[in-house]
């Protein structure tokens, strides 16, 4: 029995030595392009176009950072970017906590129906309302202006699918107290399910941020002046700027690069617990 109950011990170290090695694993294939992107933004020229590549710069350059201002309007693609996610976060949720409202505690005709017809928009490819939307923009005067970077993703399917499946865990008897108190459909909403749904608000908030900020096909085709830039297409701009030295250039990319995902990983490390709740909570009902 003894025997038995060491080799069980046995089995069960080394099975957890084996799943702790590949999580290491992964974690290291995971994060090596974050630090190879941080690492070659602080080489110098000279260093980046060695032909046996350096895993720790021999000098800091710290000027490439300064160097990604001077090549390009930096300044005005990363405010640029910024306004377009802030819009992008306050049309979204104001779009998704009213839709949300409605799926979730409304009483309609059709109304499983329409949300079915909304989770089926998860599917659909941006491409492939491209054409249409465009001409719109076109039509309406909008083009490389900061209505067509925003306006047309006011409304989100997912967002509209998180927000259903957190108001419809909160229990009805204090919406209903709160319409024999004369509240209306506006001030439950702003004032009861918003609180109480905070996380998932927060976590939402969070996901349009990351999209905006990353989005590069829609500001690319929307966009066609500098004034108007934003940083993804920046970034690339500068990429095919230096087309033909690149390897002269690849830090001053690599420090580019650094000061767009910046912020990303700052507020997705403050709030992942946010995201975590959020995501537990969003099974479907």
């Amino acid at each position: 029995m003894k025997d038995r109950r060491m080799a069980g011990d046995t089995h069960y170290r080394a099975l957890h030595a084996a799943r702790v090695s590949l999580a290491l694993a992964v974690m290291l294939l995971m994060a090596f392009p974050i630090y190879w992107l941080l690492v070659s933004s602080l080489k110098t020229g000279t260093e980046m176009r060695m032909a046996i590549p350096t895993f720790w710069p021999e000098r800091f350059a710290w000027e490439n950072y300064a160097e990604a201002f001077r090549v390009i309007p930096y300044a005005r693609f990363f405010a640029n970017t910024l306004i377009m996610a802030a819009g992008s976060i306050l049309l979204q949720l104001n779009v998704a906590l009213m839709a949300a409202y409605a799926f979730a505690k409304g009483r309609f005709w059709g109304r499983d129906l329409m949300f079915f017809l909304v989770l089926a928009a998860l599917i659909v490819p941006e491409q492939i309302t491209f054409v249409p939307t465009y001409v719109m923009m076109s039509k309406l005067g909008w083009l490389d202006t900061f209505w067509a970077l925003i306006v047309p993703h006011g409304a989100s399917a997912f967002g509209i699918f998180l927000l259903r499946q957190s108001f419809k865990s909160l229990n009805n008897d204090v919406l209903e107290a709160a319409r024999v108190d004369g509240a209306g459909r506006f001030a439950i909403l702003y004032r009861m399910l918003l609180p109480m749904a905070m996380p998932t608000v927060v976590t939402l908030g969070i996901l349009i941020f990351i999209s905006s900020w990353n989005s590069y096909f829609w500001p690319l085709i929307m966009t066609n002046t500098d004034d108007m830039r934003v940083l993804t297409v920046g970034i690339a701009m500068l990429r095919d700027s230096i087309a033909g030295n690149e390897a002269m250039y690849f830090n001053v990319i690599m420090a580019s690069s650094v000061m767009a995902i910046l912020p990303i990983i700052i507020i997705f490390t403050a709030m992942q617990k946010h995201i975590v709740a959020a995501m537990a909570n969003s099974t479907f009902k």
